[in-house]
């Protein structure tokens, strides 16, 4: 058995440097950049105890990090829960509460309300944050880029991803690798969405169409994102 949706993904990474990531910064990372580094955070994660089928909560400030952390959990096997990070403390006891992660990994200034709710629901706590700094980034940079994927079938679970709860309380809706593949790939078909298109990124990642549907869209096409902080 292959890892149904990252396989998927490999067929269509072009040819030599294509970019996949541009930040208005400048900063560029391109495909090659994507497998190697998931690669070495598939492996920082493993220092954490982190196994397949385990669920990983996410609350972090969006950047490119963020998205090859995405990667690097569906690459394991694991499943991405992605937090608004506008999200309360009761908000967030809940969800944690509720999904059961072995950890949890927030920006850095959060680290110090999100730790106790961690504690209280025996998870462990790591930050992240969007200049590749903290204990994730920082194991990983030690860690080698190859990675052996975790095989994974179609109707394994990908990602957990909260409803609103806007008409009662939030639910957590299992998305599974075959959703996230078909989904995209139908997306790029009816955009007709191609190599040589850019995406401007200025969603949320934390929300289905920005983290979903514009990244795995743009991933399935083999093109490139300019991925802006935020809606401007």
């Amino acid at each position: 058995m292959s890892n149904y949706l990252f396989d998927r993904i490999r067929t269509h990474i072009p040819d030599g440097d294509r970019p996949f990531i541009v930040t208005p910064a400048g900063d560029q990372y391109t495909y090659e950049a994507l497998v190697g580094l998931s690669g070495r955070l598939d492996n920082s994660l493993l220092r954490y105890g982190v196994k397949p089928g385990d669920r990983v909560a996410v609350q972090v400030d969006k950047g490119p990090q963020a998205i090859f952390l995405y990667m690097a959990c569906v690459r394991a096997g694991v499943v991405f829960v992605p937090l608004n990070t506008a999200y309360t403390l009761v908000e967030r006891e809940y969800f944690i509460g509720d999904a059961e992660p072995p950890l949890v990994i927030c920006s850095p200034e959060l680290a110090v309300v999100i730790a106790p709710l961690a504690k209280k629901h025996n998870a462990e706590i790591a930050t992240q944050g969007v200049s590749n700094d903290g204990p994730i980034a920082e194991a990983a940079k030690e860690c080698k880029p190859d990675f052996s994927d975790v095989p994974q079938g179609e109707d394994d679970l990908a990602a957990l991803l909260y409803t609103s709860g806007t008409i009662g309380r939030s639910k957590g809706a299992m998305l599974t690798h075959g959703n996230l593949a078909s989904n995209a790939e139908a997306l790029a078909q009816y955009w007709r969405f191609g190599s040589n298109d850019v995406l401007l990124h200025a969603l949320p990642i934390f929300h289905a169409h920005g983290l979903f549907n514009a990244t795995n869209v743009t991933l399935m096409a083999g093109s490139s994102m300019i991925f802006l902080p935020k809606f401007d």
